[in-house]
């Protein structure tokens, strides 16, 4: 399993870092870009971008990307609420998605402002839809990013991080123990299951407040 595993990482590794890193910030891009963020699959791109981090300036370069790439994406999503909000809501594609997830991204936006945003970029659907929403209410930009970059800091460095590690204690022990790429792979593993239990506790206090409407401002919140 080794072989194979180092394979995999020799080929990541292989691609040239710039053009790497440019793509983890484009796919993170997407994804926090209204509607793309419902079939991009941005954060496994940042996981296995971050495996072939092998320096400082690499770990770096690719962390301030994904943070920009982020916050482009959902600045791009918030100026298209603000100016096509009602068209969008309206289109063919929003129905896809479900007014159950529209009503549950604008109540919860109504009742708790700029938690919700902070929030919403940690739970799934909500992290799509939360930058249009907020673009049609009355919140401020400033107020949005205010809120938003801080959890896209904590999210963008919880990825490079654990990928980065995990990928760097494989190969340090790799030589040594035939079984090195099944540490790699549970502690990826534990790494997923992890964030899928911090995204259903977060759903969970979503759910609070997402199915009644609130007093109709986003820019205030329930106390």
């Amino acid at each position: 399993m080794n072989e194979w595993l180092d394979a995999i990482l020799d080929l990541v590794q292989g691609v040239d870092p710039v053009l790497r890193t440019a793509l983890a910030g484009l796919f993170i891009m997407l994804e926090t870009t209204i509607l793309l963020g419902l079939i991009v699959p941005g954060d496994t791109v940042v996981l296995v971008a971050s495996t072939a981090v092998d320096s400082p300036a690499d770990y770096w370069a690719l962390t301030i990307t994904v943070i920009v790439g982020a916050l482009l994406g959902a600045s791009i999503g918030f100026s298209i609420g603000r100016f096509f909000g009602p068209r969008v809501r309206g289109s063919r594609l929003a129905a896809r998605i479900g007014e159950k997830n529209w009503v549950r991204a604008e109540n919860f936006l109504d009742h708790r402002g700029g938690v919700a945003v902070f929030v919403s970029r940690f739970v799934p659907v909500l992290h799509s839809l939360t930058p249009l929403v907020v673009g049609m209410s009355r919140l401020r930009y400033c107020t949005f990013m205010a809120w938003l970059t801080p959890a896209c800091i904590i999210w963008a460095f919880a990825y490079v991080t654990v990928g980065s590690l995990a990928a760097e204690g494989y190969r340090s022990i790799a030589e040594q123990l035939d079984y090195a790429a099944v540490i790699f792979i549970g502690i990826i593993a534990g790494f997923w299951l992890l964030v899928f239990a911090v995204k259903k506790l977060l759903d969970r206090y979503v759910g609070r407040y997402a199915d009644h409407a609130g007093d109709g401002d986003a820019a205030t919140r329930d106390d």
